[in-house]
């Protein structure tokens, strides 16, 4: 297993903290929290599916005011106009003879950009929406000028019907469905809501646009190749059950899996990473045999740095993290413990850092990570 890149250390986990407090502030979208920072990590389009009432405009908000840089909203229309996401003319310049856009405050410069009811869009501004959201490139007259977005985000209550609207569907690599939490963790929901109503923003993580720029560079540094059989024979089984994976979106979706790879802190891809692939439906009706078709591949993963996702759990388990800490350092002050294993054991401690990252609770992380680099002291020592 690679080594994770020193420098995107930092980084992965200050967007792993902003993901921890999103989590305890939205109960029940754990899935849809990670899977917005690996789209971001990725730069790639998310789709949200769900009733209104749901935290989709919440959830894309918060995340917003964590990530520091400029954010577009908007609620789309039947009769929204193309100024009103990219921006007028600029009325001196046109004096002058030149068609220039003030994108002042509008889309076009934009770091995070969220279009509500995205369906709704008219075939005024369908064209221009299909190239900002495949090329990252604004064009309007003579003007092209490339986007700093670094994830676009659209939601709706329904799929498209129109054919249009089928390939502006399609711009986004990854659909997850917002539902309303289950009955038994309603109490957990009105607790957290309410806990938000009173906490200083202050108080909450944040990470730079810039940073989140620089963990966007590092993604074709991770390595495909170890699961690149395998996802190649997972794509052509998703073609034969129905799902259309045209070969641009089977490119495209291999940054996801390297996104979720560098948030675990590997720069090697593993077979859990292809968790991903469960939210590349088309319809509602393919959701459950998408889901079917991954699970056989991802759950057959036992590597012990496998993604949290994996098993369709949020965090690992705080006490089981701390009986294979305990193990381990018992084995490292083993008198006979030869090269190999101490070799071993550095391997597995990696694995466990990372791990523990995931633990949502600060005081369970805590708690886990001081044996856990006190172990580390003692590897750095010998």
């Amino acid at each position: 297993m690679q080594q994770p890149l020193p420098k995107e250390n930092l980084l992965v986990n200050q967007l792993n903290q902003v993901a921890r407090y999103l989590k305890n502030s939205f109960v029940g979208k754990d899935d849809i929290i990670d899977l917005l920072c690996i789209c971001l990590v990725g730069r790639e389009n998310l789709f949200l599916l769900g009733p209104p009432g749901t935290a989709k405009s919440a959830l894309v908000r918060a995340l917003a005011q964590r990530v520091q840089g400029n954010t577009f909203e908007y609620l789309l229309t039947r009769f929204t106009e193309p100024n009103e996401l990219f921006g007028p003319f600029d009325i001196r310049r046109l004096r002058e003879g030149e068609l220039v856009t003030n994108t002042e405050g509008m889309l076009p410069e934009a770091h995070l950009v969220f279009l509500d009811e995205l369906l709704n869009a008219n075939s005024a501004i369908l064209n221009s929406l299909l190239t900002v959201l495949n090329e990252r490139v604004f064009r309007r007259g003579r003007e092209t000028r490339a986007l700093p977005a670094l994830l676009m985000v659209g939601a709706s209550n329904h799929l498209p019907e129109e054919e249009a609207l089928q390939a502006l569907f399609d711009r986004f690599l990854v659909r997850v469905h917002c539902d309303y939490v289950a009955p038994e963790a309603l109490a957990d929901v009105l607790e957290s809501g309410w806990a938000r109503e009173g906490q200083p923003a202050k108080e909450a993580p944040t990470i730079a646009a810039e940073d989140v720029r620089q963990l966007q560079a590092a993604i074709p540094l991770v390595d495909l190749r170890p699961v690149r059989p395998l996802y190649t024979d997972l794509i052509s089984q998703l073609r034969l059950a129905g799902v259309a994976i045209s070969d641009r979106r089977a490119v495209k979706l291999q940054r996801l899996l390297a996104a979720s790879a560098l948030l675990c802190q590997r720069t090697t891809v593993i077979a859990s990473d292809m968790w991903v692939l469960r939210y590349i439906w088309d319809t509602e009706e393919q959701r459950e045999t998408v889901a079917s078709i991954v699970d056989t591949v991802v759950h057959a993963d036992e590597l012990p740095d496998q993604h949290p996702r994996a098993a369709g759990r949020a965090a690992p388990d705080a006490d089981t993290l701390l009986r294979e800490i305990d193990l381990l350092t018992t084995q490292w002050d083993q008198p006979d413990t030869t090269p190999a294993e101490r070799t071993t054991i550095k391997d597995q401690l990696r694995h466990l850092h990372g791990r523990t990252q995931w633990l949502s609770n600060e005081v369970q992380r805590t708690y886990v990570q001081e044996p856990l680099d006190a172990l580390w002291q003692k590897v750095l020592q010998a």
